[in-house]
């Protein structure tokens, strides 16, 4: 018996699966201290670096005030009452009030420029990287005056910057801010214990041992100084870099 010929059933198409469409991208999170603008800070830091100079050769004069006054008083407190001692002396007196006002001007000038400065520098961080900072945008001014925290709030803000600031792809270590800080606070802390030493010192002997905290302050406040001035270039120079890269660095 012959069997029909059989009539294979053509498979349905499969139709294919939609392609899938990729997904929008996210935008961006808001930087949670509002917005901010890239802004050159070779200017201020010149301005700053000019002005911490000044506080150097300013501490200086200071330091040889400090000295003839620690001579002179060595000298009193040793029985020494001649003319010419009484003469240092004088000049002596002269000496240390000049250069406290020398190194009040500069240190006045130099601070509101530092701090224009470092307003300038953490906008410019907020910008590289809008999501790297600890400490809120306020606190990059009011950390410096706030008591306690002004011992370190400070520190961490310039660490931040300066990671945010740093070429993208590498990690740029934090040594030298790290020692300029600790002369920093050094150097708050020894002009706290020196300024009282010299306003309650009343006799000759306490004069000498004050003008010799006073200039060991004097000292510390140079080298606090010229690692500002460190800083201060290094970081101008790497926002300054960064932002010639263009808007693509600032991803790295």
């Amino acid at each position: 018996m012959t069997m029909p010929p059989s009539h294979s059933v053509p498979p349905r198409p499969v139709s294919p699966m939609p392609a899938a469409r990729p997904l929008p991208p996210l935008p961006p999170l808001p930087s949670p201290n509002g917005p901010a603008w890239l802004r050159s800070p070779v200017g201020l830091g010149r301005a700053a670096v000019a002005l911490l100079a000044l506080v150097i050769a300013a501490d200086l004069f200071a330091v040889w005030a400090d000295w003839t006054m620690y001579d002179v008083s060595g000298a009193l407190a040793g029985g020494d009452f001649g003319d010419g001692v009484q003469e240092r002396a004088a000049d002596a007196d002269t000496l240390v009030a000049t250069s406290g006002y020398a190194q009040s001007a500069t240190m006045v000038g130099s601070v509101v420029v530092f701090l224009l400065w470092f307003l300038r520098v953490r906008s410019n961080a907020e910008v590289f990287s809008p999501h790297g900072h600890s400490k809120s945008r306020a606190w990059a001014g009011w950390g410096w005056f706030v008591p306690v925290v002004s011992l370190w709030f400070p520190r961490r803000v310039t660490l931040d910057i300066w990671d945010a600031s740093a070429p993208a792809g590498s990690r740029s270590g934090h040594a030298l801010v790290n020692v300029w800080w600790t002369f920093w606070v050094l150097v708050l802390l020894t002009d706290r214990v020196s300024s009282r030493s010299y306003t309650k010192a009343g006799t000759a002997g306490e004069i000498h041992d004050a003008a010799a905290q006073v200039l060991f302050c004097d000292v510390v406040d140079i080298v606090a100084a010229a690692l500002a001035i460190l800083v201060v270039l290094r970081l101008t120079r790497m926002q300054h870099l960064k932002a010639l890269q263009g808007p693509a660095a600032y991803a790295g």
